[in-house]
């Protein structure tokens, strides 16, 4: 392939644009999905479900998506899921529109499922650099996601500043998101070649497994997977669930306009992926297993926080803190897995990643949204900042016993 760097600069670019676009979308979905079920449906109780749902969507496509991207490669699965997340959006806003809860559910499944997707944009990310520059390859296609902390608040704050909270006036919002989903879906559509060629190309060199596509059960029990996937599942299913319960808790259990959540979700998304381009570096640098243990240390510390405190300044810090120690363990976590696979075997094993992390995920939604609505948001904060902890002890011990991979320079 002619001027590898060149396609491979263009790529990261189309990549990371698609992430700054799609960012948005994601923001909506944090901040208003919780909200969108109660107020259609008019059941508190099972505030949590309306995330669940969503994520359960994501899950149960990841795996398909993943196996999908092997055999036919990472655009077409990539252009085919942001459709079907704004067809899902729309479908969300007719709902909210009609008061529809089975259109509403149909929206959340279809939305969901592109989430799958979005989250696989980290594939076609390490398929391009080798073991050695993985974790600042993964870093700088995420990074566009800063400009989406931007976009954001740019643009659905205003759809909802000084309107009364109902569900009429979610109706525009999701539309809106629709429109951004297919301009995503366009975006994406301009990576050439597909990123699975290029990592064909550059397989030579790498220290992962290369040849045939292994099981997905012999892929797992590589020394270094297992403490990559336990990471993702912690940090990951504490993330989206505090993050989709947020807007609930600023508004009904603060006090805080709806309006008020949205620079909240950018203050997180923007920790998410701020600092990205130095954690690739220090990824790389510092070893992965030290990287995934760090990360949840410092989510950890951030959930605990959110039980003493109420303020929209406040929670907009500890969110963003939440978002970074979730940035740490994330990139650590693509790039080891990334490192451990050759490219006909990626998707397959980022796809269950997901899969078993949105699962998670949508568990800790409803169990929090239960939790939060009979012992308040201290139980809530305490119970997450356990459960993303729990793995580190064993990280830290198993550092020693498992050699980190190539890409721990």
């Amino acid at each position: 392939m002619p001027d590898l760097d060149r396609v491979v600069r263009r790529n990261t670019i189309v990549l990371a644009t698609t992430l700054a676009v799609n960012s948005a979308v994601v923001q909506l979905v944090a901040a208003v999905s919780s909200l969108t079920f109660v107020l259609v449906t008019g059941v508190t109780g099972l505030l949590g479900l309306g995330p669940a749902i969503f994520l359960t969507a994501s899950a149960c496509t990841a795996a398909f998506a993943g196996r999908a991207m092997d055999r036919y490669g990472r655009r077409p699965v990539l252009i085919a899921g942001f459709i079907v997340g704004g067809t899902g959006c729309a479908v969300t806003a007719l709902g909210t529109h009609v008061s529809s809860t089975l259109a509403v559910v149909v929206g959340f499944i279809l939305t969901g499922s592109s989430s799958a997707s979005a989250l696989l944009v980290r594939t076609a990310a390490g398929d391009m650099y080798p073991p050695l520059r993985r974790a600042r390859g993964i870093s700088y296609v995420l990074f566009g996601s800063v400009f989406g902390a931007i976009l954001g608040p740019t643009v659905f704050s205003p759809l909802f500043a000084g309107k009364n909270l109902s569900a009429d006036n979610l109706t525009v919002p999701w539309l809106a998101a629709a429109g951004i989903s297919l301009v995503t879906a366009t975006i994406v559509s301009l990576v050439r070649p597909d990123t699975k060629k290029i990592a064909e190309l550059i397989a030579p060199a790498e220290t992962a497994t290369t040849g045939p596509a292994a099981p997905l059960g012999e892929i797992v029990r590589r020394p270094g997977v297992i403490p990559a996937m336990l990471t993702a599942f912690a940090s990951f299913g504490v993330m989206v669930s505090i993050m989709n319960l947020t807007g609930y808790v600023v508004v009904e259990k603060h006090h805080h306009t709806q309006s008020d959540v949205f620079p909240i979700i950018g203050a997180h998304v923007l920790g998410m992926y701020a600092l990205v381009l130095v954690v690739g570096v220090l990824v790389d640098r510092v070893g992965r297993i030290n990287a995934l243990a760090s990360g949840l240390l410092v989510m950890g510390v951030s959930a605990l926080a959110l039980s003493w405190i109420s303020s929209v300044g406040a929670t907009a810090l500890l969110l963003f803190g939440l978002g970074i120690g979730w940035n740490i363990s994330y990139v650590a976590a693509a790039a080891q897995l990334a490192d451990l696979t050759a490219p006909s075997e990626r998707g397959r094993l980022f796809g269950f990643n997901d899969f078993a992390a949105s699962l998670f995920g949508a568990a800790l939604a409803l169990i929090g949204g239960l939790t939060l609505e009979t012992l308040g948001v201290g139980a809530m904060a305490v119970g997450a900042a356990i459960l993303v902890t729990a793995p580190t002890p064993w990280l830290l011990r198993r550092r020693r016993l498992e050699p980190e991979t190539a890409g721990s320079a």
